[in-house]
């Protein structure tokens, strides 16, 4: 299988790669399918994405079983970090470390394990991804049109903020930190505190 056109970790300065010729999506897809790894792709560019500490891993596996516990009435499915998501079709691939769709599963025309319609997108902010998760990824994450809310979770003390698309496709932003719940559409709250139960036990980074 060739080698992806640019490779490096993820961080929140994706305009550092390597000029190199860029790989069309097709083949991303189909090298990312034979990738021992997980890589996120923008635009012919591949970013290799780098394990997670013991408290992000932990984090990410709490929110998951949160997020199935109160979602599993609305007819929602809650997926891994290792769900492939469609930010862009043909331009933009990428991994959140948790993702709930509720309603139809929809994949991108052609495959069957890129999601097309995310409900909610989760991710855990780490030193070396925070930039990227605020800015270039969160922009990719406002265009889809299915997207109703957007977490990110810190490692180092207890706060979330949510980001909830109103009616008027405006979003609202909310900071909940210890004792406060997460509210998500006609869904049970998430309390926060469930979420960070354990987790600075484990290091973190």
């Amino acid at each position: 299988m060739a080698t992806p056109a640019a490779l490096r970790y993820a961080t929140g300065d994706m305009s550092g790669a390597a000029p190199t010729q860029p790989m069309t999506a097709d083949a991303y897809l189909a090298w990312e399918r034979a990738s021992a790894g997980k890589h996120e792709f923008h635009r012919g560019e591949v970013f290799a994405m780098a394990g997670g500490s013991p408290r992000h891993n932990l984090l990410s596996a709490a929110v998951v079983a949160e997020l199935r516990g109160a979602l599993r009435d609305r007819g929602c499915a809650v997926l891994s970090s290792d769900q492939r998501i469609g930010a862009a079709p043909g331009e933009r691939y990428v991994y959140a470390d948790a993702v709930a769709v509720c309603g139809p599963l929809q994949t991108e025309p052609g495959t069957t394990d890129v999601l097309a319609n995310p409900t909610v997108v989760v991710e855990v902010l780490s030193p070396s991804t925070e930039v990227y998760d605020r800015g270039a990824k969160w922009e990719a994450y406002q265009r889809i049109a299915s997207l109703t809310d957007y977490l990110l979770v810190a490692q180092h003390q207890v706060r979330v903020e949510h980001y909830h698309r109103e009616p008027d496709g405006s979003w609202r932003y909310q900071v909940i930190e210890a004792g406060g719940v997460i509210g998500l559409s006609g869904a049970p709250g998430i309390a926060v505190d469930a979420v960070y139960r354990g987790v600075f036990e484990l290091p973190g980074g």
